[in-house]
């Protein structure tokens, strides 16, 4: 089967050759270039000088080289804006430090020598406690001014010879995370409870400019005839801790969901063949038939060791109804931390839950973090090559 035919069997709930493998399909499934550079050190593959492109800078990830995705045999190519829009005219260094004002005005700043990711230091919408009169005078980022420049990178991602599952991925992140980082952290939950209908104001903005998002992506498929090729898109909110939900079930479904629906919906009636990739980790058992009601088709990153989240009562309840994208060894407590046979045996354990059946695409839970030894990152690929075949 080519990678096409294996992903399109699975989201229809039906078993492929194999189980489908997700590498940098989105910037949630990806990889740190730090993990990337010691993994294909430890084979002693690829050269220094070729370790793919960055897409996301502050959680920095990549995608790998095309011969490296072959190599893997991943199934999955991402289409899509990188997380920050024009990133070397934006970001300044100085030795090991870099500073970064992104497109929506939120400041980021990483000492490569103690730090793993950007972190954030400042925040468009913090200073004062009026957000109805914040929200007056900041504008969202103008995406249909950047048309031209769009079309182009995503010409030069598209064009392989052979059937690619092509992922069209979003342009930030969701409209909870977004809000914490418009409002930095404190405000951001004061506000849902003292002042909720700005709060749903600040959401409904962030939603439009998804909407106009998907509109420029849905035009690009259309006019380059992808409609048969881009079979997922990917949207996320990251909505669950360890233990809980960040916000009550009743604060969501007031003030979150509406507009995500809206959101959803646009990209339905836009692209009618798209299956919707939604990332949300932690333990968000709870309002998982909400993402169903909303039209989401996949789970990313099934989260197994958050509380409710076992896999095999998710496979029970929702197998039917979405695909489990992820869940295939846990990054935190087995990838980094345990002994390659260990990570072999789990990721046995999670296809033996997940792959009947179909509906399963293999990706560690969120992305390879810096911290994870190359011994572990092929075991866990050569387990899933071993283990994954139906």
């Amino acid at each position: 089967m080519t990678s096409l035919e294996r992903i399109s069997a699975t989201l229809s709930h039906r078993e492929p050759d194999r189980v489908p493998y997700d590498l940098a399909g989105t910037t949630v499934t990806s990889i740190s270039p730090v993990a990337f550079r010691t993994a294909m050190a430890f084979r002693g593959l690829p050269p220094d000088h070729d370790e793919g492109r960055t897409i996301d800078p502050i959680s920095q990830v990549i995608i790998p080289p095309e011969p490296v995705l072959q190599l893997l045999k991943v199934d999955t190519r991402r289409l899509g804006v990188h997380r920050i829009l024009h990133w070397d005219e934006r970001v300044t260094r100085q030795g090991p430090l870099a500073r970064v004002t992104d497109q929506y005005g939120c400041q980021w700043f990483m000492d490569s020598r103690k730090d793993f990711y950007f972190n954030l230091m400042s925040s468009p919408l913090s200073q004062g406690s009026n957000l109805k009169e914040l929200l007056a005078g900041y504008r969202m980022p103008d995406l249909s001014k950047e048309r031209e420049w769009l079309f182009a990178l995503l010409d030069e991602q598209t064009g392989l010879p052979e059937p690619r599952a092509w992922v069209a991925d979003r342009c930030c992140a969701g409209l909870l995370e977004m809000s914490l980082r418009f409002r930095g952290f404190e405000n951001f939950y004061m506000d849902l409870a003292l002042d909720p209908e700005s709060s749903r104001r600040m959401f409904d903005m962030i939603a439009e400019h998804k909407i106009e998002y998907w509109g420029l992506i849905a035009e690009y498929i259309e006019t380059r005839g992808l409609q048969h090729d881009v079979v997922v898109v990917s949207e996320c909110d990251d909505l669950g801790g360890q233990e809980s939900l960040l916000v009550s079930p009743e604060m969501l479904r007031n003030l979150v969901f509406p507009p995500m629906r809206r959101y959803l919906a646009f990209i339905k009636k836009r692209m009618p063949r798209v299956k919707i990739f939604f990332h949300s980790c932690g333990a968000v058992r709870e309002v998982l038939p909400d993402f169903i009601e909303m039209g989401v088709d996949i789970l990313n990153p099934v989260q197994y060791t958050a509380a409710g989240m076992d896999l095999p009562g998710l496979k029970r309840d929702f197998g039917k109804d979405l695909v489990f994208w992820g869940g295939g060894v846990d990054t935190q407590s087995f990838l980094s931390k345990r002994r390659p046979r260990q990570v072999a045996d789990e990721v046995k354990r999670t296809l033996d839950m997940l792959a009947p059946g179909g509906g399963f695409v293999f990706a560690p839970v969120h992305n390879v973090q810096e911290d994870v030894p190359p011994e572990n990152f092929w075991a866990m690929w050569e387990a899933w090559e071993r283990y994954g075949i139906y």
